[in-house]
């Protein structure tokens, strides 16, 4: 169920012939125009960006707070009583989604990149947050834009349309609706909200990146730098493509933080010598080329995008073997240190 406000939603179309998506077109487009999240959208495009970085030059902050950061198709459940802020960015088409307990302030995280994994991975994020059938969840979405002209906005025949994010925002709202949960929509800095126009006159997202203050719930745009996209960058990185092959994650979003223990558990994951091939093939493409073979948005693009390609790829081909990266089939495990970073256990 979904309340804005305070105010249950009523799907009113959802006895009616629309089909499915329709439904979920409709609904979303409905929750996106509402006053209160229009209001919302304004100040958050307002807010200052957040900079996150644990560089000693850059970041006072490292030697104080504790953090958890996500990589695409990862999810975390983070105890505010270990666990200062959670963050994700890099997000184009993705959407950056955190339901919090308003109760426990038990926070969920996870990057969503598919309208696949959306029934299974919400399940995944409510695991640890529930204390029972009747608890207020606050929800925020910040991601997605318009990466293609969503036609008819305004009513009438709301047919999917081709691209990643509207699609990916429709499921998400539509299967919020249809739980018994009581999910209050906070913040929805998505499609239209989050689209602005670059210098070539390209859509691309105003903010592609969210963190959360997990004590009070307050939530902030944030990109964060190769120090702070920490622990285990590349392997985690290596594990989104390679899990694409593995049965046992499919249609899941991929867990790698213990909340109880506040240690990321990186579990195994295997890569094949068809992947090392194609990562070789790739490698010898141009830069533009890789932007347009590799990315569902090439042109809203970080400017890192192309480097964090290469550097995952010249692991793979350094390390073509997966048990050398895994010995024993054991997981990688890394623990916080007094200065809230990370070392490997």
């Amino acid at each position: 169920m979904i309340y804005v406000d305070g105010i249950l939603i009523q799907d009113e179309q959802s006895s009616s012939s629309l089909s499915s998506s329709s439904q979920g077109s409709s609904l979303l487009l409905d929750v996106m125009r509402h006053s209160v999240i229009m209001s919302a959208s304004e100040s958050f495009k307002n807010l200052e960006e957040k900079n996150v970085s644990f560089a000693e030059s850059d970041s006072e902050s490292s030697t104080k707070d504790r953090y958890v950061y996500i990589f695409q198709s990862e999810f975390a459940v983070v105890n505010p009583a270990l666990v200062d802020f959670v963050g994700t960015d890099e997000a184009t088409t993705c959407v950056g989604l955190v339901i919090r307990n308003r109760k426990s302030g038990m926070t969920s995280i996870a990057h969503m990149d598919s309208p696949k994994v959306v029934d299974l991975g919400l399940s995944q994020m409510l695991s640890l947050v529930l204390e029972d059938d009747n608890a207020e969840l606050d929800v925020h979405m910040v991601g997605g834009y318009e990466d293609v002209d969503i036609k008819n906005a305004d009513g009438g025949d709301f047919a999917e349309p081709e691209g990643y994010s509207y699609p990916l925002c429709c499921k998400l709202v539509e299967t919020f609706q249809k739980r018994r949960e009581n999910f209050h929509i906070q913040t929805l800095f998505i499609l239209g909200h989050n689209t602005k126009l670059d210098a070539q006159g390209n859509t691309c997202p105003v903010f592609n990146g969210c963190l959360v203050d997990t004590s009070t719930g307050s939530i902030f745009p944030a990109s964060f730098d190769r120090t702070s996209r920490c622990p285990d960058e590349i392997v985690r990185r290596i594990r989104v493509s390679s899990s694409f092959d593995d049965p046992s994650w499919k249609g899941k979003l991929l867990d790698t933080y213990d909340t109880k223990s506040d240690r990321f558990i990186i579990a195994p994951c295997r890569w094949t010598m068809r992947l090392v091939e194609y990562v070789w093939e790739l490698n010898q493409l141009s830069d533009e080329d890789i932007l347009n073979n590799c990315s569902t948005s090439p042109s809203a693009e970080g400017p890192d995008f192309v480097d964090n390609s290469r550097r995952v790829w010249e692991y793979l081909l350094k390390y073509p073997e997966w048990s050398k990266t895994y010995p024993r089939r054991q997981p990688r495990v890394f623990e916080r240190t007094t200065d809230g970073q990370w070392t490997k256990c």
